[in-house]
């Protein structure tokens, strides 16, 4: 769009349901062991569009990212035929239930998460991340973001077309879940360690008896390969733990899930769903708590070895490790980068041995005055996402002579 001469940014939210039959309410079931079986209702973990401005004589100067962004933060769906699902992307509310089998479900007592996290885009003029969010949705719990929620309901479902505020409000709070601090119990995830592929995923379960008596309860526990549009793969690793917690006692309890058991059936995304599920009570209370847990890639590092000058050769270092007790087989180096190397590059490094490193030096003419980025990826039998970024400045263009005025 920008070779149109539209001015356009991509911009990026989190945690963006897809495919809801309901676009104001996304369901997750999940199984006593803590599977997640969602059929084809997925929370996306990320899900990226353009967002672009242009003038138009009938509404004037309009920012339109999936609609007109106006639309979306103040609830007018009807406007676009996207309306409904482009609301729902960054409002839809979401709802746990566990699975009896048979059709049946109960829902979960648990902490979900609002959809349409942290809206993004990239600064201008850095790589810093810029939060847009506020330009989307009004701050959730103010009265212009329950104004426009109201609004989006009575157009996206005929039944509140004519309903008042506070029926809608207790339709919407009946399809919420019970908090866990209802049946005296906090818990939560934490990570314990920033793990890279090949180590092991640490994490500490934090549990908090609010109740002035001892509780007792048998857990669950399993973790799920993930695609970053929320479909989960191979369970990766199960557990089952019983805690017992006297009157407001904390306990952490450390989860270790070892590569061993989760590295052959990562995706190229690098993420695993853990989560605890407690089995049934008298009172049929189920409670749950997860975590989307990011596995980073193994680092790609660059060195730039020469001051590089427009159209001249220039070097550079691409170094990347091995720390796996295996070998990498297969290993490509992939290049690419817009006004330094002319069309993306692709060298065989065959098969790097168990914990060593390779280093390969690589050449490229820069071709474009501006800032630029050199990009290094590696791929190989287990994996191709591994990527390392140098940034380079090769200046403004040189004036001609007689500019500048007399």
């Amino acid at each position: 769009m920008r070779c149109l001469g539209i001015p356009s940014r991509v911009v990026t939210g989190f945690y963006c349901p897809l495919n809801a039959v309901d676009p104001l309410v996304i369901q997750e079931v999940f199984d006593f062991t803590g599977k997640t079986s969602n059929g084809k209702e997925h929370i996306w973990r990320y899900h990226c569009w353009n967002e672009s401005w242009m003038v138009r004589k009938d509404i004037g100067s309009v920012c339109s990212g999936p609609i007109l962004v106006k639309s979306i933060r103040d609830g007018d769906v009807d406007t676009d035929s996207d309306g409904p699902h482009a609301f729902g992307l960054l409002n839809a509310r979401n709802t746990a239930w566990v699975s009896q089998g048979r059709g049946k479900k109960i829902k979960l007592h648990c902490e979900t998460q609002p959809c349409g996290q942290c809206i993004s885009t990239k600064s201008v003029g850095s790589d810093l991340r810029e939060d847009i969010t506020d330009t989307y949705k009004y701050e959730l719990g103010s009265v212009q973001e329950k104004k426009a929620l109201y609004k989006a309901c009575r157009k996206i479902n005929s039944r509140y077309l004519n309903a008042p505020n506070s029926e809608i409000d207790k339709d919407l709070a009946s399809q919420r879940n019970k908090s866990l601090k209802d049946i005296g119990i906090a818990m939560k995830f934490k990570m314990a360690n920033c793990p890279l592929y090949g180590q092991d995923v640490q994490m500490n379960w934090v549990l908090k008896n609010l109740f002035n008596e001892a509780k007792d309860r048998k857990f669950n526990l399993c973790a799920q390969a993930m695609m970053y549009n929320g479909c989960l793969l191979d369970q990766v690793w199960k557990d089952n733990i019983h805690v017992t917690l006297g009157p407001k006692e904390v306990k952490t309890i450390l989860i270790t899930i070892p590569y061993d058991d989760y590295g052959s059936h990562l995706c190229d995304h690098n993420i695993m769903r853990v989560v605890a599920v407690s089995m049934p009570e008298r009172k049929g209370e189920v409670m749950m708590v997860e975590r989307d847990v990011l596995v980073d890639s193994l680092p790609v590092k660059i060195k730039i070895l020469d001051h590089p000058q427009m159209k001249a050769p220039c070097s550079a270092e691409v170094i990347f490790s091995n720390p796996l007790k295996e070998d990498l087989k297969n290993c490509m180096l992939h290049l690419e980068g817009y006004g330094l190397i002319g069309e993306p590059t692709a060298t065989e490094l065959g098969t790097l041995s168990a914990n060593h490193m390779a280093q390969t030096c690589v050449e490229f003419t820069p071709y474009r005055y501006g800032r630029h980025q050199f990009m290094a990826s590696i791929s190989c039998d287990k994996f191709c996402n591994c990527k390392g970024y140098a940034t380079i400045d090769m200046g403004s263009p040189p004036t001609t002579s007689g500019e500048g005025g007399a």
